[in-house]
Parts: structure tokens; C-alpha cells; sequence
């Protein structure tokens, strides 16, 4: 498996990372994509993509480091998602590895995520990968506004 790094502007973005990545979040159309991706890129944001043999794009991570007063420093991962076809492959694993490797190399803390209270199949995942649930996340959603 091959894991690599993409920028904005990169044409596999569209054409391999997206249909990936709309497993998980079925509301990205391309332009929202590139237009999420070049204003998070700015903040930090990254994604990382997982390829199998055959050069087929298997699995994606969306993450970024920061820094606050609750964990310091830590690499929080905003997508995780591996394609259907190749869950239960260990596609998830290398790419959780991998990013937890990224964060000890930058210094974090903590390796971060949430994941939606519905998507058990991922919490039992998560559980066997040695994450803790640690905390509970709110949310309001904002009618009206800007987005």
C-alpha cells in the first residue's frame, strides 16, 4: 500500500480522492472540494490518500495540526474513511498509522477525531485501533448563516 500526501490543485483530487471521500460526506461536490480544501489548506488542512497495488485509491484522511489549551499540540483528523470495496482490508489501520506517525514526528500530544454516534461499524474500529472515548461533542447548527 502507498500512502501519499496531496495539495490543492492536484488533478487526483477530483478524479481519485473525492469519490472516496463522498463515501463519508455525500454533500462534496467537486467545487466545494476545491474550494474547502484551498481556504482549509491555509489553516492547516491536508489530506492523505491510501493506494492499493493496482494503483487504485483505497482510502483518504483528512487532518490538520493544532495547537490549544486543552491537548497542546495535536493532530486532529477530520475525514477518515476507507473505500467499501476494500474495508475490513486494513486500509483504515496503515492510514490511522500513518497519521499517528505524522504526529509524533510533529510533536503532538494527541491524535484526535470524532466520529458520528450512528457510525458504530467505525467505533468498534476506532476501539480496536486503541483510541479512547474521551469526550462528548456538541453542536448547534447556525441557520442562516454563511456556508
Amino acid at each position: 500500500m502507498k500512502i501519499i500526501d496531496l495539495e490543492p490543485g492536484d488533478p487526483r483530487l477530483a478524479t481519485e480522492i473525492l469519490p472516496v471521500l463522498r463515501e463519508l460526506r455525500p454533500h462534496l461536490t467537486e467545487d466545494l472540494f476545491r474550494e474547502v480544501y484551498a481556504e482549509g489548506h491555509d489553516q492547516g488542512l491536508r489530506f492523505t490518500a491510501a493506494y492499493a497495488e493496482d494503483g487504485c485509491c483505497v482510502g483518504v484522511a483528512g487532518w490538520r495540526i493544532m495547537v490549544g489549551t486543552s491537548a497542546l499540540r495535536q493532530l486532529y483528523v477530520d475525514d477518515l474513511v476507507t473505500a467499501e470495496a476494500a474495508r475490513s482490508t486494513g486500509v483504515g489501520h496503515h492510514l490511522l498509522a500513518s497519521l499517528e506517525e505524522r504526529a509524533r514526528e510533529s510533536g503532538c500530544y494527541e491524535l484526535r477525531l470524532d466520529s458520528g454516534t450512528r457510525r458504530t461499524d467505525a467505533h468498534r474500529f476506532y476501539l480496536r485501533e486503541r483510541l479512547d472515548i474521551t469526550a462528548f461533542h456538541f453542536t448547534k447548527e447556525l441557520k442562516g448563516s454563511a456556508g
